[in-house]
């Protein structure tokens, strides 16, 4: 399809898989590239992931998934965050009921944030089909942690297993297919390589979960969180020769921004400041069409027939 670049400067090129459609990112990452794209710049170098007030807007948008994920789940219920982060989230689900709070994550600095609530039944360790009973959850849910898995099919089989008859399935992933990504190709900010390894259009996925006997319950590719920003870093990437800066700088990263121009930064940054309204209201636009950057679905598990 298109070549792209990391921000260690290695180079990829995005292909489609013809049978399930899939679009990939090759040649695959090392585990050695995957450790330096894991280290501790990625879960941010300060005592949270972001600096400033950035962390305090997630953690809105965070309450907002915990509310509708709340409507899914009976009192008591189970829920499984695959990816769970610093575990606000699932911490939130606690404002709306009573609920059982399961979470996986990467050993790293989110674990050790999320290990902190004591509600929160944490693990570590990669799952495995017996990880958990089958049945076991109510709602599973995956933000933005689909794209990043080395085994999808794997990991996809044990979410069938732990998922009870009728409970839900939420998944949001970068819309391969969307307006952003034609429009930045390979400096699109959500390629993420070499994090993201694969991506779906939206149809393709859904047929894929059909095939898993997965009815569509919604699905939306509107996301203030994620699509405004992700518009403003991907057209930035297009002028400046080191990608992703304004994004790395609000993690704290001073490894990768050291010798960087001040006045570049701040430019960048008057220039967010500027643009992010307009990018809201272009995002809202696009998802009309079901074009925005990012997409979430909420399915429901079938029984067998």
């Amino acid at each position: 399809m298109y070549p792209t670049t990391d921000i260690w400067g290695n180079h990829y090129i995005l292909k489609r898989c013809h049978t399930c459609r899939a679009v990939f990112l090759t040649p695959f990452p090392s585990q050695e590239m995957l450790a330096e794209a894991y280290d501790e710049s990625y879960y941010g170098c300060t005592e949270k992931k972001f600096k400033g007030p950035v962390e305090k807007v997630l953690d809105i948008f965070r309450r907002q998934r915990a509310r509708k994920v709340s409507k899914l789940l009976p009192q008591g219920g189970a829920v499984l965050d695959m990816g769970c982060g610093n575990g606000y989230f699932l911490m939130s689900l606690l404002k709306y009921g009573t609920y059982r709070l399961y979470g996986s994550e990467l050993d790293g600095k989110s674990a050790q944030r999320a290990s902190q609530f004591k509600e929160i039944n944490l693990t570590t360790q990669k799952l495995t089909a017996k990880s958990f009973q089958a049945g076991t959850f109510d709602v599973i849910t995956l933000f933005h942690v689909f794209e990043h898995l080395t085994e999808p099919k794997e990991m996809l089989s044990h979410i069938i297993r732990f998922l009870k008859t009728d409970g839900h399935l939420v998944v949001s992933f970068p819309n391969i297919g969307s307006f952003q990504s034609r429009l930045f190709k390979g400096s699109w900010l959500h390629l993420d390589p070499p994090r993201h390894l694969f991506f779906f259009e939206m149809d393709h996925f859904e047929q894929l979960m059909k095939f898993h006997q997965f009815e569509l319950i919604h699905k939306s590719t509107f996301s203030a969180e994620q699509n405004p920003y992700g518009f403003i870093q991907s057209f930035l990437n297009l002028f400046c020769k080191k990608r992703e800066v304004l994004f790395e700088s609000i993690k704290g990263n001073n490894t990768y921004l050291k010798g960087y121009p001040k006045y570049k930064l701040l430019l960048q940054k008057l220039f967010f400041a500027l643009v992010f309204p307009f990018a809201i209201l272009g995002d809202a636009l696009m998802s009309v069409f079901g074009k925005g950057a990012t997409v979430e679905f909420v399915f429901r598990k079938k029984g067998v027939k």
